[in-house]
């Protein structure tokens, strides 16, 4: 089993005749992801070639679910066009929509991710600014290389697309059932929570790692859930022990004031959870491997 992305997947790419859905799906594609269709309003009716494979373009969002079921879309669409995307993959419904795009205004995240809720949630966002979702050995939704893990019972969830990567190369004998890039902007759409809910109803995930960093919150909420809601063992890592006040550190929303954001604080509200906290990426792998053990 895995979380959001499943081996039945049926995913679209919106953007998909640009050169980075044209990379990536190709990527996606021979990892064994079943990519359906693609849009772009001024090539309805041509088709893409992915290796070897013609791949329909589309108008719309709505057209591509309409003939080919599409139930997850994949946006690799310039910044400046990304909230109208977005908004028009909810518009159509798509259970699933995974934003790639970097640097999109504060603003138009808010925008989009208020009209999802407005919309009932029905579509769920991943990202923004995010490397995807990636269930080895059954799909692959996004910029995660297909190539560096395997199919297993870890679950992580991660704000960095790099600790995502160097994480699932060093549980690679492991395995992972589902990792999940959430993205580290200030507004993003599936949060550690909702991960942490996910992995811990399914049923063949037996380890949770979260991988969080500096900056706002989300780790000491997710701490919080970890407490009441999850029974699984949990394993964290906090980017940014050594970042210096008030200076944004990668991503936009990895910025620390005061003793506000800081990664020992967060360390300490995970462990205060039951979490156990690694120092450094390595000593996080270490110890989701005796977890793993004690199982």
């Amino acid at each position: 089993m895995a979380i959001f992305l499943t081996a039945q997947s049926r995913v679209m790419i919106q953007g998909i005749t640009g050169s980075e859905g044209r990379k990536h799906g190709t990527r996606m594609l021979a990892a064994g992801t079943k990519i359906v269709g693609g849009t772009n309003p001024r090539k309805a009716g041509q088709t893409v070639s992915l290796n070897g494979s013609d791949i329909p373009v589309f108008g719309t969002v709505a057209d591509t679910m309409a003939e080919t079921g599409a139930d997850v879309s994949v946006i690799f669409v310039p910044a400046s066009g990304t909230k109208d995307a977005v908004i028009e993959a909810i518009d159509a419904r798509i259970p699933l929509a995974v934003v790639i795009t970097e640097g999109i205004p504060v603003h138009d995240s808010a925008e989009f991710w208020a009209y999802a809720c407005a919309n009932g949630n029905t579509t769920r966002i991943v990202g923004p600014n995010c490397p995807g979702i990636a269930s080895p050995g059954k799909s692959n939704a996004g910029i995660i290389p297909a190539d560096i893990s395997s199919e297993g019972r870890i679950g992580l969830v991660s704000k960095s697309g790099t600790l995502t990567y160097q994480m699932m190369y060093e549980l690679r004998d492991i395995g992972f059932s589902t990792a999940v890039g959430i993205g580290g902007d200030p507004i993003i759409g599936t949060t550690h929570i909702d991960c942490l809910q996910a992995f811990q109803e399914d049923p063949e995930t037996d380890v949770i790692v979260m991988i969080g960093e500096i900056g706002g919150d989300a780790e000491e909420r997710a701490a919080d859930y970890v407490d009441q809601h999850v029974s699984k063992p949990v394993v964290g890592y906090v980017a940014g022990f050594t970042a210096p006040e008030g200076k944004t550190m990668g991503h936009a929303g990895a910025i620390i004031s005061g003793s506000s954001g800081t990664a020992q604080a967060k360390k300490e509200a995970l462990e205060k959870a039951g979490v156990r906290v690694g120092r450094t990426p390595s000593e996080t792998a270490r110890l989701a491997r005796e977890a793993i053990r004690r199982i």
